[in-house]
C-alpha cells in the first residue's frame, strides 16, 4: 500500500515542482560545456528528498541517516538556485555525511585515519556522482541499476536494511526516469537529485560493507568511478582547473563529439555496470581480488584506449 500511495504522490510532487521551477526561472541555460541544447528546469532530483522525508515518517529509526540526505539536499538545492560558494557546499557535506557515520557508529570502530580516509572517500564519491549528471537519463539509469542490485542482495543474499530503504529510492528513480530519459527532457536531476541519491547509495554500500567486511561492493560503482577518476588524472595531466565544467569524461565525448543519442550512451554505462553488479551477485565465493582485477584493469584499458579516437575531430 505505501508503494501504491507514493507512486502518485511522486508524480504529482514533480508536476507541482515544476510550476514552481517555471514560475521562480530554476532552469539550466545551455552554454559551450553543456550536452543539451534547450533550456530545461533544473532540480527534479528534489524527488529524492521526497523519498527521504518518507525514511523518516516510515522508518523513525533512520532519522540519521535521513537527516543527512536531507542536509546534504538542502544545501544542494540552495545551490541549483543560487550558485553557493565550494567551502560552504563542502561545510554541509561534511556534516551530511557526519550523520550517516554517526549513524554506523564509524566514530566508535574505526581509528581516526580509517575515518579521515572514508570522509576524503565519501565525499570524493559524491563530486563524482555529481560530475557524471551531465546526459540525459544516466543518473536515473545508473542509481536504478545500483539499488536494484543492492536490494537483490539485501533480499537474497545478506539483509543489511529495511527493504523500504531501498524501494524507495527506487520508485523515485522511476519516477525522475520518466521525465528524464527521453531525448527532449523535461528536467534535469541537478545537484539536489545526484548528490543527494549518491549519498543514499554510498549510505547504503557502507552499511553492507560493515556488515560483511567486504570491500567488493565498491564495485557496484565502478564504472562511475574509472571514468572519474581517470578524467580527473587526464585534466591534470592538461593542466587544467579540475574544479571547472568541462567535456572531457567519455560519457560526454560520447554524447557530445560522436553525436551518440543520450539515451544510449545512459544505458550503455548502466548495462555495462549492471553486468559487473551480476557477476558479484552469482559469484558470492570468488576472492574479491579477482573482481578488482577483472573489472578496474579492463575498464582502465578500454578507458585509455578509446578516448583518443573519440577526442579527434
Amino acid at each position: 500500500m505505501l508503494y501504491l500511495l507514493f507512486v502518485p504522490v511522486c508524480f504529482l510532487a514533480m508536476l507541482l515542482y515544476f510550476r514552481i521551477a517555471d514560475h521562480f526561472g530554476i532552469i539550466d541555460h545551455p552554454n559551450e560545456r553543456s550536452s543539451h541544447t534547450r533550456i530545461t528546469i533544473r532540480g527534479g532530483g528534489v524527488i529524492f528528498i521526497l523519498a527521504a522525508l518518507l525514511v523518516v515518517i516510515v522508518h523513525p529509526a533512520y532519522y540519521l541517516p535521513a537527516i543527512g540526505l536531507l542536509t546534504i539536499g538542502f544545501i544542494s538545492f540552495l545551490d541549483d538556485i543560487f550558485t553557493l560558494s565550494s567551502l560552504l557546499r563542502l561545510l554541509f557535506h561534511i556534516a551530511a555525511v557526519t550523520f550517516i557515520f554517526i549513524y554506523l557508529a564509524i566514530f566508535n570502530t574505526e581509528p581516526w585515519y580509517s575515518i579521515l580516509l572514508l570522509y576524503i572517500m565519501v565525499i570524493g564519491v559524491i563530486n563524482m556522482y555529481n560530475f557524471m549528471d551531465g546526459i540525459n537519463g544516466i543518473t536515473g539509469t545508473y542509481s536504478l541499476i545500483v539499488l536494484g542490485g543492492l536490494q537483490y542482495v539485501n533480499i537474497k543474499q545478506v539483509a543489511f536494511v529495511e527493504p523500504d530503504l531501498i524501494w524507495l529510492p527506487i520508485i523515485a528513480s522511476l519516477v525522475f526516469l520518466f521525465f528524464n530519459f527521453r531525448k527532449k527532457a523535461r528536467c534535469f536531476a541537478g545537484d539536489v537529485g545526484s548528490v543527494t541519491i549518491a549519498l543514499w547509495i554510498i549510505f547504503l554500500l557502507l552499511r553492507l560493507i560493515l556488515l560483511t567486511h567486504n570491500w567488493v561492493y565498491i564495485l557496484f560503482l565502478v564504472v562511475y568511478g574509472i571514468d572519474s577518476v581517470l578524467t580527473i588524472t587526464h585534466r591534470v595531466y592538461l593542466k587544467q582547473n579540475i574544479l571547472t565544467a568541462h567535456r572531457l569524461h567519455v560519457y560526454q565525448l560520447l554524447a557530445n563529439e560522436k553525436k551518440i543519442s543520450h539515451l544510449i550512451v545512459s544505458s550503455g554505462y548502466a548495462f555495462i555496470q549492471g553486468i559487473i553488479i551480476l557477476a558479484i551477485i552469482v559469484l558470492p565465493q570468488t576472492p574479491a581480488a579477482y573482481f578488482f582485477l577483472f573489472t578496474i584493469i579492463p575498464l582502465m584499458v578500454i578507458y585509455v584506449l578509446v578516448k583518443p579516437r573519440l577526442m579527434r575531430n
